[in-house]
């Protein structure tokens, strides 16, 4: 019986359309006015035909990673390209690099996930080419994590790979499939960013899709349960529990530095849009342009994510105003939930080169996920704002 009411509960989540989730909106006033001087929420909208089309091409933007480029790798369509987000109540201003580099001059940015945080970072390096490109800096040791100077400015560029957020065992992209069995230890932050955010101004948190895969929860170093690992004497816990203690680990870390002074985002979930199977199922991501909010929705676990995040942020901002950080929700979910059309597909490089999968995960560049750093450059230009508090 209990088997039951837990599948009929993920049934009717599924079911959720997304503007429902405005109950979890962020409980600050979204950063961009409309003409009568009011206040908008830049993050509800829908999107609308651009015949300009995106800032930059894959030719002036050497930033792309091959996973992503889509031009490159002969994707034949390019009415995905012309698109802009329109807020309900007001217009999302174009991004201006000239605009976004004063704004950080002398600071850092710093994005902290999986191959999607960094995928939002060098979209940001693309929208920023026009007004001219970064030096490498050599100064993080992780693997996969990156960082570089605009000298300029003064402003540094960085992503910290850390799928989990936390500490874990072994989760790299080249540690085997989507079924390998990841080991995470939950009360632990990962010292790939842990060691060195103390000094960025602002961060960025996103983690998503890595949660679904097969894992081994640990607690003070102890196995307290696992995520599909089929582990006899081992307690079954959902990949809830692991997202929900990776989120109150990340921010009571963030909270606990003596030295961090920076601004905190959350970047909301981003959904895969695999259609007709999985990833190893004969699923695909075909479509080329974007659809309607009643025709796509938020489903299985994401829907759950999504809140659980957004719950975590608001407990952490809460406490953050006893000590004066700020936490900021980036809410980008409900704009990108309806673009499938915005993935590369079997149009891009993938890590392993001699498997041919589609990706239905990442965001083309340039693409849909430009919008992201639409959205931060408003909620930047907010945080410049003293009227709007903490």
């Amino acid at each position: 019986m209990k088997i039951i009411l837990v599948t009929i509960a993920l049934i009717l989540l599924a079911m959720i359309p997304l503007n429902l989730f405005s109950h979890f909106s962020s409980p600050w006033p979204s950063p961009v006015s409309t003409k009568r001087g009011k206040k908008c929420d830049i993050f509800r909208g829908k999107w609308v035909r651009y015949p300009k089309g995106p800032y930059y091409t894959n030719v002036t933007c050497r930033h792309i990673f091959q996973q992503q480029n889509c031009m490159k790798f002969g994707r034949p369509d390019t009415q995905f390209l012309k698109w802009r987000w329109k807020p309900d109540e007001c217009e999302l201003p174009l991004f201006d690099a000239a605009q976004f580099l004063e704004l950080v001059k002398g600071k850092s940015v710093a994005f902290i996930g999986d191959s999607l945080a960094r995928n939002q970072m060098e979209s940001l390096l693309c929208l920023l080419a026009s007004e001219g490109d970064p030096i490498a800096v050599s100064n993080i040791k992780y693997p996969l994590s990156k960082s570089c100077l605009y000298t300029d400015y003064n402003f540094t560029v960085a992503s910290f790979w850390s799928p989990y957020l936390v500490k874990d065992i072994d989760a790299k992209p080249t540690a085997g499939t989507p079924n390998s069995l990841m080991h995470v230890f939950v009360d632990e932050a990962h010292e790939a960013w842990m060691s060195q955010i103390e000094k960025f101004s602002y961060v960025i948190v996103s983690a998503g899709i890595w949660f679904l895969r097969p894992q081994v929860y640990y607690e003070n170093g102890n196995i307290v349960g696992c995520h599909l690992c089929h582990k006899k004497n081992v307690t079954n816990l959902t990949a809830l529990y692991g997202y929900r203690k990776a989120f109150q680990t990340t921010f009571r870390n963030l909270l606990s530095l003596k030295n961090f002074k920076g601004v905190t985002f959350l970047r909301t979930v981003s959904p895969s849009h695999f259609e007709n199977g999985e990833w190893n199922t004969g699923g695909n991501c075909v479509r080329t342009k974007p659809v309607s909010s009643k025709e796509m929705r938020l489903k299985g676990l994401y829907p759950e994510m999504y809140s659980t995040q957004v719950e975590e942020l608001n407990a952490a901002a809460k406490l953050g105003r006893k000590r004066g950080l700020k936490f900021r929700l980036l809410d980008t979910t409900e704009a990108l939930v309806v673009r499938p059309d915005g993935h590369p597909g079997y149009y891009g490089k993938t890590v392993h080169e001699n498997v041919t999968i589609p990706d239905c995960v990442h965001w083309c560049l340039p693409g849909p996920i430009d919008t992201w750093n639409e959205f931060l450059l408003q909620m930047l230009k907010m945080e410049g704002d003293s009227s709007l508090g903490q």
